[in-house]
């Protein structure tokens, strides 16, 4: 390695990859982007990506040697979630003013060679354009939910995972943005954020332990933000540019790397979304658990994205000024949605009546994208996960056998029961989705909220026969749901129902019209 390489003049050698001759292939113009670590060369059909030689602490790419090295890994690592798009790792040799790409040795530089997309399919920008869709969430939660079942989990003597070493990033973020605010009120709500999160990680200590020990610190995406997801031709959402330079930032909780998701879902005013993303993960993940530490980490991710864009609005021969600007006016929205996701919602526990297609499921996921932070529970998934099925395997289950025989409708609703309970006492907001025919299935959940001191609310699904016999055969026919009830189950259903009696005070609903009405009653029984 020649002596000048640890000191290349990027900025000579970026003005000089902006000319379209450099290039090896077709290239009619070069468009140059740039977050805080990198500059990305848009030319043809290609992206060509080089970090820039810095030393922030939490990574550091100051010798040539380093970037050649995460430019390695992070092709690996891309390749788990996006093969398509990272092609390979490219030497650049020449000098800084006459650069060749894919020079065979002596090499100044390396670029991570990608497939070029559309800037629009960024999802920040199809959310922004109102062409991100339900399906596109439903979709991606699964995919999300299916690579963290997949990915390596971290040795148990590793010291990823640990509660000490999750508080580490999380105090660096304060350490690191606090030197680049200077307005009073800046420094007010990261102080107060600092406080909450010292106190939260001191309560959560002993979960945090737990799910380093139940195996759930895996090697994750590390930046699932919606800057790195990018909506394919054909409907999909490719997920990309996973953190490659930081170990710890990469080795976590995977609900940590999902509540970075979530979070900016909610801070771009996309929260049914998050909330339908949540939820639809957690139903093909099975994760319940994790629930517990959302606000936690969703107020980790805010203080990321407010640390990145005060670095960025500080490198000033680096970013142009109305840059900096927008990055820190970003600062200041990261810094108060961190602030917001410190109050967590209020607990309340909500159970569903009704036969099958009387809009249990519809109704509750409708309330799901209003009531923010609460979770759905669904008799029909966890009743298959007991017997080691997925929400869309069919158990070929005849009427009143197989899943359906009373033992295991009572070992579905004592699932139930002990995932309400954990969630009511990490205070999270719970819909229980099921039939709850019986007045006996009902009175347990009752009398859970009354011991977790929480509102308990009883909603009575109805509608008439012809339309429910409709429902189910269409939904039947479909495949496309968890629930697996025939007409023949319905009338079953219908001739065993004990509908709530007035001292229970169900909640009626009968149609699509009425979900603000229901949102109001919740609220007023809070």
């Amino acid at each position: 390695m020649h002596p000048a390489n640890e000191t290349l003049d990027q900025t000579t050698l970026i003005a000089a990859l902006l000319q379209p001759d450099r290039y090896p292939h077709p290239v009619d113009a070069v468009e140059h982007l740039q977050t805080h670590i990198s500059h990305i060369l848009l030319a043809g059909d290609y992206a060509y990506k080089i970090k820039k030689p810095l030393n922030l602490g939490f990574l550091d790419f100051t010798s040539l040697a380093r970037r050649k090295y995460y430019c390695e890994q992070e092709l690996r690592l891309n390749n788990r979630l996006a093969p398509d798009l990272y092609l390979d790792c490219v030497p650049i040799g020449g000098n800084a003013a006459q650069p060749v790409l894919g020079a065979t040795e002596g090499a100044i530089e390396y670029a991570v060679r990608m497939r070029r997309f559309p800037q629009e399919a960024l999802l920040y920008r199809v959310l922004a354009a109102g062409r991100l869709e339900n399906r596109h969430m439903d979709t991606l939660a699964r995919r999300l939910a299916a690579f963290h079942r997949s990915i390596a989990t971290a040795d148990l003597a590793a010291p990823f995972g640990a509660p000490e070493r999750v508080r580490g990033p999380m105090l660096d973020d304060f350490t690191h943005t606090r030197p680049l605010l200077d307005d009073p009120d800046d420094l007010d709500v990261l102080t107060a954020v600092e406080r909450w999160t010292l106190t939260t990680t001191e309560r959560l200590w002993p979960r945090l332990a737990e799910r380093k020990a139940g195996g759930w610190v895996r090697e994750c995406h590390g930046d699932l933000h919606l800057g790195n997801l990018v909506l394919t031709d054909t409907g999909q959402v490719t997920i990309f540019d996973c953190i490659e330079f930081n170990d710890d930032l990469r080795w976590i909780d995977v609900i940590n790397d999902l509540a970075f998701l979530l979070m900016d879902l909610r801070f771009r005013g996309a929260g049914g979304f998050a909330q339908r993303l949540l939820n639809t993960y957690l139903e093909y993940g099975g994760d319940f658990a994790g629930a517990a530490l959302l606000s936690y980490y969703q107020v980790y991710r805010a203080m990321v994205r407010a640390k990145v864009n005060a670095i960025q609005a500080s490198q000033d021969h680096r970013i142009p000024e109305p840059d900096r600007a927008a990055a820190r006016a970003l600062c200041r929205d990261y810094l108060r949605l961190a602030l917001v996701l410190t109050r967590e919602p209020t607990p309340f526990l909500l159970i569903t009546h009704g036969v099958s297609g009387s809009g249990k499921s519809r109704r509750t996921g409708q309330l799901l994208e209003i009531l923010p932070g609460a979770i759905r529970l669904r008799s029909d998934v966890e009743r298959k996960r007991l017997f080691g099925l997925g929400p869309l395997d069919d158990s070929g289950s005849t009427p009143g056998g197989g899943l359906y025989t009373p033992e295991a409708s009572a070992r579905t609703y004592q699932r139930l029961y002990d995932l309400a309970d954990g969630l009511l006492a990490a205070s999270l907001p719970v819909l229980v989705d099921a039939t709850f025919m019986k007045r006996a299935h009902r009175q347990p959940f009752r009398d859970l909220a009354a011991r977790h001191g929480v509102p308990f609310i009883l909603l009575d699904c109805v509608a008439d026969p012809e339309t429910l016999r409709a429902r189910v055969a269409a939904r039947r026919a479909r495949g496309d749901d968890a629930a697996e009830a025939d007409v023949e189950v319905l009338e079953r259903q219908r001739r065993y129902d004990e509908p709530p009696a007035t001292d229970e005070n169900p909640l009626r609903t009968d149609g699509d019209t009425d979900v603000e009405r229901l949102r109001t009653a919740i609220a007023a029984a809070m």
